[in-house]
């Protein structure tokens, strides 16, 4: 026989119950699981934002691999020398060759039997190091017109467009072959819009007319008269010979290599005269080797080659015979020696105006 229970105390125990039951399932550990369980769920409604990679340019998009590249400046010394006259060329030292026989290597290859070009142009490759006096420092590309002494059709059509004051200084730029020349009354003409500055190519001038061409300074912009680019001076023929019969040439440093700079262009044709190349070559590379900037004992000019297309040879030659191949600080004692070569450029460069 079961024990009578009253319905008031049969209430309790059930409750009793009740709150035993939620005390095991109510637990701490259960609160953290649902907490942890409810946060992921959120998380994976957020949308995550994909973020869109913009259009690279072609000349950016290496830069961020920072993929390890080849140096430029190529050094072949540590290479041994051939033995005989067959040899396969990338395991020894190039040949060095004299230019008299660089362009005859040639005009061989432009004979009529092969590539039948016998006036192609002859094109110099110059190679330079770029580092400044400081080794965290390169020069920047830079654009010149070295005087030579024998001329060529080069090909392109050159205005000069001359400013001087006295008639003595207007006769001696016409005499030397000036497009225009003028004074005031011209670059009056030039502010009112009657003259046009875009259709001259080269624009000299004579310090006597430099207060009044200031006016045009804004016209002109970059092609301002200055000395550094030798487009002002007192020797207006010597100016004249040079922008319309020199060598244009621009040294630009490689993108991914600063250090590295290349010179390209014309030093003449295959049918002058060797000497007459070999000297244009010379007074190329002493142009280029004036403007090296002074570090000792390291070169300027590394590697000088000779290619004539459409030909794809290029032949190596020994720049060193025409300049120095180590810049040396100039000593206070020699400064007779100094003087004397001054004054064979001054006549050197003298013979080749009056040419």
């Amino acid at each position: 026989m079961f024990p009578l229970i009253s319905p008031m105390r049969a209430i309790l125990i059930r409750q009793s119950n009740v709150e035993t039951l939620r005390n095991v399932h109510t637990t701490i550990l259960c609160e953290a699981a649902r907490k942890g369980t409810r946060e992921k769920a959120r998380k994976k409604k957020v949308k995550v934002e994909v973020k869109k990679v913009g259009f690279i340019p072609h000349n950016q998009r290496d830069k961020k691999l920072n993929l390890h590249r080849e140096n430029l400046h190529f050094d072949d010394s540590w290479k041994q020398l051939p033995k005989d006259n067959v040899y396969i060329l990338k395991y020894y030292r190039w040949p060095v060759y004299t230019v008299a026989e660089a362009i005859q290597c040639h005009r061989e290859t432009h004979h009529p039997t092969i590539y039948n070009v016998p006036n192609a142009p002859l094109n110099v490759h110059i190679e330079l190091d770029m580092q400044a006096e400081k080794k965290n420092r390169f020069l920047d590309n830079f654009q010149r017109m070295a005087l030579i002494p024998h001329k060529f059709d080069h090909g392109e059509e050159r205005k000069i467009l001359v400013f001087t004051k006295g008639n003595d200084q207007v006769s001696e730029a016409r005499e030397a072959g000036a497009t225009l020349v003028g004074g005031i009354e011209l670059i009056k003409d030039i502010s009112n819009g009657e003259l046009l500055l875009s259709d001259y190519q080269y624009i000299l001038a004579h310090p006597n007319i430099l207060p009044e061409l200031v006016a045009l300074r804004g016209l002109m912009k970059r092609k301002f008269p200055n000395p550094r680019s030798e487009t002002l001076g007192t020797n207006l023929t010597e100016m004249i010979h040079r922008f319309s019969n020199g060598i244009s040439y621009s040294a630009t440093k490689d993108e991914h290599q600063q250090d590295f700079g290349l010179i390209s262009t014309c030093i003449g044709t295959l049918n002058m005269d060797s000497y007459k190349l070999e000297e244009n070559l010379r007074y190329l590379l002493q142009d280029v080797d004036s403007i090296r900037p002074k570090r000792d004992g390291e070169r300027f000019i590394k590697r000088v080659l000779l290619k004539s297309p459409p030909s794809s040879e290029r032949l190596k030659i020994d720049p060193y015979q025409y300049i120095t191949e180590f810049y040396v600080k100039k000593d206070t004692k020699g400064k007779g020696d100094d003087n004397d070569v001054k004054e064979e450029s001054d006549k050197e460069r003298k013979a080749v105006v009056a040419q």
